[in-house]
Order: structure tokens, then C-alpha cells, then sequence
């Protein structure tokens, strides 16, 4: 279960995170292949001065991604993961691409863990709640 964590030092309507986050989850379902219905994505919104990224200076806004992703994914998936949440964050909000942190944690398959199950190692095409 992929878990993407988007810390934020500012607070978007609710309708906004909804729609950023289904646009997401569908860029890492096509980009890291794999199904849509066991992506965990979470909002952490602080005040403007609660984050800081050296880079992004003293003012404006700042993402940080925390992504646990499943081992296996190659390094090209994870930059086209990235630059495509990048003109997502660029598009909707507005972030310039040098306040966006993103950090990517890997895990083996059963380091997931569901009510019903307990999440295989990735391959690709896979989709771990339908296969």
C-alpha cells in the first residue's frame, strides 16, 4: 500500500486536496504500474511558518512528499512519479518546483498490511487488492 504523505504550510479547501489527490493516485497507478485501490494518500496542512526548506527561502509555500512505496520501482519510475506531482503541485497551487521535497522510502510487500491481507512484493502490471 503505497502511502503518499503530503506535508504542506498551508491549508487547501477540501474539495482541492480531493481532486489533487485522485489526480495522485492515478499518475502513480499508471506511472509505477499498478492498481489505484490501495494508495493511501494523507494531508499534514501547518501554518505558513511550521515548514522550512533552505531552498525555498523565507516565504511562500512548501510540499514536502513523504512516499512508502513498495520495493522494485526503478529510478526512472520514481523521477517521472515525482515530476508529474511536481506539475500537479505546479498547476493547482501553484508551487514552484524548488519549494517540493520529495523523499521516497522502500519497503518489501508484507511491510503492507490490510484488514484482509498482507500486500505481496510488487512486479509489475500487479494491482494487489484485484490480482
Amino acid at each position: 500500500m503505497p502511502h503518499l504523505q503530503f506535508e504542506l504550510n498551508f491549508t487547501p479547501p477540501p474539495a482541492e486536496k480531493q481532486a489533487f489527490a485522485a489526480a495522485a493516485k492515478q499518475h502513480f497507478a499508471e506511472i509505477m504500474s499498478t492498481g489505484t485501490d490501495h494508495i493511501g494518500i494523507t494531508f499534514r496542512c501547518y501554518a505558513e511558518g511550521d515548514l522550512v526548506f533552505g531552498r525555498a527561502g523565507d516565504e511562500g509555500s512548501i510540499v514536502f512528499l513523504n512516499a512508502d512505496i513498495r520495493l522494485g520501482r526503478s529510478a526512472e519510475q520514481k523521477r517521472r512519479l515525482t515530476l508529474a506531482i511536481l506539475t500537479e503541485l505546479q498547476r493547482r497551487w501553484e508551487i514552484p518546483e524548488e519549494h517540493v521535497y520529495v523523499i521516497y522510502t522502500e519497503h518489501d510487500g508484507p511491510d503492507f498490511q490490510l484488514s484482509d491481507r498482507v500486500l505481496p512484493s510488487w512486479r509489475t502490471g500487479e494491482d494487489p487488492l484485484h490480482d
